[in-house]
């Protein structure tokens, strides 16, 4: 078992201490990210748009995402690993959904899943769990519905937006969802629901009230471009030095300053003498 779990998140929560969450998609990342003490990694359908360049994560496969939790699980020895699961591989029906779901966690050892949606996935949230599957619920601006938000817009001003994010808190809450991602929703209403639920809250633009907050690494390591988003920090220009990096590797091979002796292997002059000879 993973030293961060289910049980060791509820009582981060009744102590009132703060969740880590941070996004990765491969093996070395992950292992960075569980070094450094991150209690939850969560590997996003977002890798549809950091690694894999769509446009938005609606493309994701199942198979790509299953590809990129394995890599991550073997690199995790103490965060929590939860997968995304994508767009429309649970969406159909609960039968569709427990099976993927099942998939998760027998393919890439990962120890939950994360799907999006509020009282219209509760019943499938509760046929996942009721079979031993971890849910993280995901509500507010959920991206697989991007299209029909009319783009990545913050949910929950009005009256009526606010009391559906609500009773979507509730719902997922009810069906036994153990988290629940709050994803740009205005600071207040997201410490209300946190108030509300039993279950952990995970903030993403949704103020310092949630129980814990998630990030996606591109965004706060300065590889996702100059654009930095409203709810990211940028911690390092990580993409600055690498660009740098590669740089200095190009002037370095065609001065000829790259590779040196250090970097070279040696050969027998007995070997080497021999060869010549029969030259």
């Amino acid at each position: 078992m993973p030293k961060t779990t289910t049980a060791t998140l509820r009582q981060k929560k009744a102590d009132g201490a703060k969740v880590t969450m941070l996004t990765a998609y491969d093996y070395a990342t992950a292992r960075l990210v569980d070094a450094a003490g991150i209690d939850v990694i969560l590997v996003g359908d977002s890798l549809g748009n950091t690694i894999l360049g769509y446009e938005t994560t609606l493309p994701v496969t199942m198979e790509e995402m299953l590809h990129h939790t394995a890599a991550v699980t073997r690199g995790a020895s103490d965060a929590m690993v939860i997968a995304d699961m994508p767009f429309m591989t649970y969406q159909i029906g609960k039968k569709q959904a427990l099976g993927n779901a099942g998939r998760f966690l027998k393919e890439t050892g990962c120890h939950a899943v994360k799907l999006e949606g509020g009282v219209q996935m509760a019943k499938t949230v509760a046929a996942c769990v009721g079979v031993g599957i971890p849910v993280c619920g995901h509500i507010g601006l959920t991206p697989q519905s991007v299209h029909q938000f009319g783009g990545f817009r913050v949910q929950g001003r009005q009256v009526g937006q606010a009391k559906r994010l609500l009773a979507d808190a509730e719902a997922l809450d009810e069906a036994g969802a153990f988290m629940i991602v709050l994803e740009c929703v205005p600071a207040d209403l997201a410490r209300i629901v946190t108030e509300r639920v039993e279950a952990v809250t995970i903030g993403i633009g949704a103020g310092a009230g949630c129980d814990g907050q998630v990030q996606v690494l591109a965004d706060i390591l300065g590889l996702a471009g100059e654009r930095v988003p409203k709810h990211a920090k940028r911690y390092a220009d990580v993409g600055k030095t690498i660009a740098e990096a590669i740089g200095a590797y190009k002037s370095d091979v065609e001065a000829g300053a790259f590779p040196t002796d250090a970097n070279a292997f040696g050969i027998d002059e007995g070997v080497l003498a021999e060869l010549r000879d029969k030259d």
